[in-house]
């Protein structure tokens, strides 16, 4: 065995391992998704919510198990709510976010225009976590998504890549291990700092005119490292430190998307802010 392969067998275990993390323990569960409500096309917006809403899964993950807690919470406040699966990989059951970014944006889009075309809605509000908070700018900017969105929620996403506290750094002394992480898992190349996706995607600005943009981010993000990096620059965008809503809020990179009714608080006040109400560590309990 060469020398490289050696040490590149932990290394890409710790970078797996950390993008792992967000698959839910209960992958079971992703055969098939609610009945009623989350996923139903028969759901018709209402005059308060009167665009559909898209959950986008991050990375290693998939459209039922990312957003048990968040579906239902938006269902409960007469929300329609979709979510799709993306980036799937020949041979890999029940995950997805692993495929090409762009690719992945492309599967966005079409999905986006089912949504539309079967809630009658002219818009959708898309909200997605890690890879899925990031992967739909490449939509807006570059697919014509920003005429088909209102709003983008952020939690917790890969919006100017990620070192995994530094140990990406690494990678340019392997030879060959980012070409393996390219070819195997393309979504994990796309998402590490001065990747070529990302400097298109971030050329000439974070933003696009005509979207309300929203970043909700955790301080314990150990993934999307340094957490600022999920931050955006642009004249409607909206960045979000949960611990300045609730100091005592340890959630980190999967916590934020799985379980956070703090975070949620604050996805429901981005998706409808003539309404919003302030998000404290009692939204916990609402």
């Amino acid at each position: 065995m060469l020398p490289w392969k050696r040490v590149f067998r932990p290394l890409a275990a710790v970078l797996l391992a950390a993008a792992v993390s967000v698959i839910p323990a209960t992958a079971a569960h992703a055969a098939s998704a609610p009945s009623t409500g989350w996923n139903d096309y028969s759901c018709k917006p209402s005059a308060a919510h009167p665009r559909p809403v898209v959950l986008v899964h991050g990375t290693f993950a998939n459209s039922v198990d990312n957003w048990l807690g968040l579906a239902p919470y938006l269902e409960d406040r007469g929300y329609c709510v979709f979510s799709l699966d993306y980036g799937r990989l020949p041979g890999v059951p029940l995950i997805g976010g692993l495929g090409p970014v762009d690719a992945s944006a492309a599967q966005l889009s079409t999905f986006v225009d089912k949504v539309l075309a079967a809630t009658g809605a002219a818009k959708a509000d898309l909200v997605g976590h890690s890879q899925g908070g990031m992967m739909p700018r490449y939509y807006l900017k570059f697919l014509g998504g920003a005429a088909k969105v209102n709003a983008l929620v952020g939690i917790a996403p890969s919006n100017h890549g990620t070192d995994l506290d530094g140990l990406t750094n690494l990678l340019p002394y392997f030879p060959g291990v980012g070409d393996l992480l390219t070819t195997k898992t393309p979504a994990l190349a796309d998402q590490v700092v001065g990747s070529a996706l990302l400097t298109k995607l971030n050329a000439g600005g974070d933003t696009v005119p005509g979207v309300h943009y929203t970043v909700i981010a955790s301080k314990y993000d150990e993934v999307v490292t340094p957490y600022r990096s999920q931050f955006l620059s642009g004249s409607d965008v909206r960045n979000v430190l949960l611990q300045n809503l609730c100091a005592v809020d340890l959630s980190e990179h999967v916590l934020i998307g799985l379980t956070d009714r703090i975070a949620f608080h604050e996805v429901a006040n981005s998706l409808d802010p003539a309404h919003a109400t302030p998000t404290t560590c009692a939204s916990a309990l609402s």
